[in-house]
Order: C-alpha cells, then sequence, then structure tokens
C-alpha cells in the first residue's frame, strides 16, 4: 500500500496572512488540510475560503494562548489579563488544568464553543489539534477525547513525533526543536495508553523543525520517512498581513508556504510514491 501522507497547515483564520497563504498552498501546492482558530477575528473569512476548497480538510485548532475566548464568562481571572485575553503560556495552563477543576471546566466550555463555532459554519470537522500542543497534555487531551465523542469528530492529532528526526540524515532541528519533540513525545506515548481510537496517524512530522519547513525537509520526509501513514505540520503565510503580535513565525511562514507550493517538493513526494491524503479520507 502506497504511503499516506497529511500536510496540515495551523492557524487557519489566525490572520490574513495566513489565511490567504492557506488558499495559495492548497490551489497551488501540496497543502490537503487546515485547521481553523474559531476564536480569531479572522476566522470567519477562513470558513468563507474553506468552503471553497471542497479537497481541503478542515479540522479545529483548538487554542487557549492567544485572542480571545468565545466564553468569556467562563474563564478565572488568572487565565486572562484585564482585556479578556489568553496571558498562560501551555506549561501553565498545564499546571492550572491538573490542580484546579474549576479551570478545567472552563477549558472544557471553551473548547466546546470552539468546535461547535467552527460546526454551526456549515463546516464539518475532519479532526482536531491545538495551537502549541497544549492538547497533548494528558490532562487536557482528556477533555479533547471527550469532545471528540461528544461531536462525533473521528480524530485527534497524535504529536508523537520519532526520535529519529532530530538526528542525522534528518536537516538540523530549529533551537530547541529537538528538546520540545521530545517532551511533546513523551506526553504523546502517555495519551496513547489513555486513547488510541482517535489516533489516525502513526507520527506526526515538523515537531522538531518548526519554523524550518522546507524543501530540504521535504526531501527527508520522503527518503526516511518509515510510517505508513504520517502528518506534517506546517505554518504557511503571507509576510504581508502577519499580525507580528500573534505569532513569532514571520519570515519562516513565508519559506513554509513557498515550499508547499514548490516544484521540488511535488517531486520529491510524486517519486516516493506518496498519496497525499486529509484526516477526512482516512
Amino acid at each position: 500500500m502506497d504511503k499516506r501522507l497529511i500536510i496540515n497547515a495551523d492557524d487557519f483564520g489566525l490572520c490574513d496572512g495566513v489565511n490567504r497563504a492557506i488558499v495559495k498552498a492548497h490551489t497551488e501546492g501540496v497543502l490537503t488540510s487546515a485547521t481553523i482558530m474559531a476564536n480569531m477575528p479572522d476566522a470567519g473569512d477562513a470558513v468563507k475560503m474553506a468552503k471553497q476548497l471542497p479537497n481541503l480538510g478542515i479540522g479545529v485548532h483548538l487554542n487557549l494562548t492567544v485572542g480571545q475566548p468565545i466564553t468569556k464568562d467562563s474563564f478565572a481571572a488568572s487565565v486572562l489579563n484585564g482585556d479578556g485575553e489568553f496571558i498562560n503560556s501551555p506549561a501553565r495552563l498545564a499546571i492550572l488544568s491538573l490542580i484546579r477543576p474549576g479551570v478545567r471546566n472552563a477549558i472544557r466550555a471553551e473548547f466546546a464553543a470552539q468546535i461547535q463555532s467552527v460546526i454551526n459554519s456549515g463546516l464539518k470537522p475532519t479532526h482536531l489539534d491545538s495551537h502549541k500542543h497544549i492538547h497533548s497534555f494528558p490532562t487536557i487531551f482528556s477533555i479533547v477525547c471527550e469532545l471528540a465523542h461528544r461531536f462525533k469528530i473521528p480524530a485527534v492529532r497524535w504529536t508523537f513525533e520519532p526520535k529519529e528526526l532530530s538526528k542525522m540524515p534528518w536537516p538540523l532541528p530549529s533551537e530547541g526543536g529537538a528538546k520540545r519533540a521530545r517532551l511533546i513525545r513523551i506526553m504523546a506515548k502517555i495519551n496513547r495508553m489513555q486513547k488510541s481510537s482517535l489516533f489516525k496517524t502513526q507520527a506526526l512530522l515538523g515537531v522538531a523543525h518548526t519554523g524550518k519547513i522546507d524543501t530540504t525537509f521535504f526531501r527527508a520526509v520522503a527518503l526516511y520517512n518509515s510510517a505508513d501513514i504520517a502528518e506534517v505540520m506546517t505554518h504557511p503565510g503571507f509576510i504581508d498581513g502577519l499580525d507580528r503580535h500573534k505569532t513569532r513565525l514571520i519570515q519562516q511562514r513565508q519559506l513554509e508556504l513557498e515550499t508547499l507550493c514548490s516544484e521540488k517538493t511535488k517531486q520529491y513526494i510524486k517519486e516516493a510514491g506518496i498519496k497525499l491524503v486529509h484526516y477526512g479520507q482516512l
């Protein structure tokens, strides 16, 4: 059986520069999937664009670290600033979700509202993932699984990136990438013990290389990825239209857009006999 590869763009709805780039990466490149940040101001435009792209798989990019929550009355002051915006790092959110039942209830309500918002827009989510990998934390992961069942969403991103991706012959990871991938990999193993039926892939590629997804990376995917079904996580964007207050990736997003549309990338995938799919086609 041919290897199957999902190439997903996170952050659909983050801002105009990201939205336009995702459309281009799908219509002119190899992008097969994208996940919407339902609580962001540009999410409405993302929905309109998605409805014009019937072959693009659309999931929900659950978010607790940027922008304002949809359920503004659910969160305590420790989670929001004076303007009602999310302020916590992923690590602090994980701790709060572990020790405070009220925070877990608020997370459940907000995630449910974000998912419902996408469904109400007329889209059928193919899967769930999250901003800054927050659904990887086991306490939050259990909430995401519960909501996946409630909303009949068949898949959740499994954040397991094989440790081999941080070593040669793969390209050099981004700064701190190997450490980040190792921590997320540990949590992914715990989550697989909790619940494995929602995992449809065998590996997530791009964690250690976040900000360094280029044609060299896709060449390595074509040559060295051993998973029969894998997902590549990408973050394309046009510099013109990026909100620098919402993302640390600026020039890198432009590079990833160019990579996704590159003839080299297309050729590597074609020569490897890889079939491009989205979660809804698994």
